[in-house]
């Protein structure tokens, strides 16, 4: 737990000035950590099963970057993802079984896990660049609900959690444990929504998107517990000590950007 904390702190301080800054470093940053993201869940994959050939892997890194970038810059909410780039992917993954010709080496399947991977991962990454560019209120948002559920789902789970939430995929995590955290999230995410970001959005459309969104974030966290559940893996790597990986660490805002771009119009 000591450990868990003191990464946490320095996690922090070192992603904080980037958020405040903005612009290009933040962008950097973004891109930094979706590679390394992308990284975990093809090594995750390649662990078990056989790794994609250097070609394909060095094309999914760019192909994520390029994602990740694209309308970085606008200040403007605005969603132009480029065609272009989403047909190139797609060329760029699927072609190559053709000349490689070998479903040992590479098959549809691998194709379709790059093409999967590539696009989630650098359209998540990309929308949290978009959004800080409009308004780094909505970041820090969606940081106090992933954050504020995450922990207090811990705490509760630890004290007066009895009943199994998903003891497949996670055998830690309890039903009193997630209805802990949803509660706090929910609260503390709200009234930071209501006193910085905009007091007049009717309080009761808040408070049920905001608890919708502490759902989601449990239920990203669970999605990529079972990814490593299904690959047999612990962590998605020890790269934050006491955390895991970047996936390990960002799993609930990942899902929760990609909700929240869902109902950004009605709050």
């Amino acid at each position: 737990m000591t450990k868990r904390v003191v990464s946490a702190v320095i996690l922090i301080a070192v992603l904080l000035p980037f958020l405040i800054i903005g612009g290009t470093p933040f962008v950097i940053l973004m891109s930094v950590l979706g590679v390394l993201g992308l990284y975990e869940l093809l090594k995750v994959r390649g662990n078990v099963k056989k790794k994609f050939p250097v070609v394909m892997r060095i094309l999914a890194y760019l192909m994520t970057v390029f994602l990740i970038v694209n309308n970085a810059s606008s200040i403007d909410l605005q969603y132009d993802l480029d065609y272009r780039l989403v047909s190139a992917i797609i060329f760029l993954f699927l072609v190559p079984m053709v000349f490689i010709n070998n479903s040992k080496k590479y098959n549809l399947n691998d194709a379709l896990f790059l093409v999967g991977s590539v696009v989630f991962i650098g359209l998540s990454f990309n929308l949290l660049t978009v959004i800080r560019n409009f308004n780094v209120a909505y970041i820090i948002y969606l940081l106090l609900i992933t954050t504020i559920t995450d922990s207090f789902a811990l705490f509760t789970g630890m004290f007066i959690g009895k009943h199994k939430l998903a003891p497949e995929i996670s055998p830690k995590k309890t039903i009193e444990g997630a209805i802990g955290g949803s509660l706090m999230g929910t609260i503390v995410a709200t009234a930071f929504y209501t006193t910085v970001i905009n007091s007049s959005v009717p309080l009761v459309f808040v408070i049920l998107i905001t608890l919708a969104l502490t759902v989601v974030g449990q239920i990203g966290d669970l999605a990529f517990s079972a990814i490593k559940r299904y690959y047999g893996q612990k962590d998605f790597s020890d790269l934050i000590p006491g955390h895991g990986g970047i996936l390990d660490r960002f799993d609930s805002l990942v899902f929760v950007v990609l909700a929240f771009i869902l109902v950004l119009g009605i709050i």
